[in-house]
């Protein structure tokens, strides 16, 4: 049953405080009680940003190119059923200044027929796939997956047919929440299978990418030299922002993007 806008205006209202919620779920009773009702059977994939991508080399070389929209591009085309978000109720809720407020939530499947209709608007894959693109120009990292959260707020009936893709920023992003998270959840939000970043010896400590880079606080200057922690999923900001070209990206399997469509294709029905 599609929930009131009463809900989603309580949420924006609850949202501010999400760290400390966060939090409480290494508390072990309240963790195990949140993972149950908000992410249970959650895997959700943060996609490497739609840089120039190459197998096995330097993401600074432009040669045999692969490129991790062809995930959402592949679901886009496969649903039958599309709705775009009137808001980022992220953004929204922090009125954030340095990315689009309105590039909101791309969902798929039959779900979206349970979605308040004033909440956003169904739309065609045409539509859709113009959204995905206008996300990426904007700076903002695409997550896809199945995420029990959305299911619960948005009074969608049927989880297994509910894809989510959120397109984040780093200053706003729910998902900035996954360091404080108990491990039970966090362990949900994984980078792409194959991809590793790095930082090199070009490293100068200038701290660039330790400034609002990073979605899940993963980089820091450790010394004179940027270091990145098992946190990191990949998404590649880092690297762009890197003045010295001192961080790298690579990618040490081939398959990643069927992967990727695999592990997601056994979670969500989006015919």
């Amino acid at each position: 049953m599609a929930r009131p806008l009463w809900f989603g205006e309580l949420l924006k209202k609850t949202f501010p405080n999400i760290q400390l919620i966060a939090k409480l779920t290494k508390v072990p009773i309240i963790g195990r009680l949140v993972d149950k009702l908000l992410f249970e059977g959650d895997n959700i994939i943060y996609l490497t940003q739609d840089k120039l991508i190459p197998i096995n080399q330097s993401i600074e070389k432009q040669d045999d190119l692969v490129l991790p929209s062809q995930v959402l591009e592949y679901f886009i085309n496969k649903a039958k059923y599309h709705f775009i978000m009137n808001t980022c109720i992220c953004r929204e809720s922090l009125d954030c200044q340095d990315y689009p407020q309105d590039l909101g939530c791309l969902f798929m499947g039959e779900g979206i027929l349970d979605i308040n209709p004033r909440l956003g608007k169904k739309v065609s894959k045409e539509e859709a796939l113009d959204h995905s693109k206008k996300c990426r120009e904007a700076g903002l990292v695409h997550l896809i997956g199945r995420n029990k959260l959305d299911k619960q707020w948005l009074g969608v009936e049927d989880g297994n047919k509910l894809l989510t893709v959120c397109n984040c920023d780093p200053c706003c992003c729910l998902w900035r929440i996954t360091p404080v998270l108990t491990p039970r959840i966090s362990s949900k939000v994984t980078k792409m299978t194959g991809v590793k970043v790095k930082v090199t010896d070009k490293c100068i400590g200038c701290g660039t990418c330790t400034k609002d880079i990073c979605f899940v606080d993963a980089i820091h200057l450790v010394g004179k030299r940027a270091s990145i922690n098992e946190n990191c999923k990949g998404c590649g900001r880092c690297v762009s922002v890197c003045p010295q070209n001192a961080i790298e990206l690579t990618i040490e399997d081939e398959q990643y993007i069927k992967k990727a469509i695999r592990r997601i294709d056994k979670l969500v029905d989006v015919i």
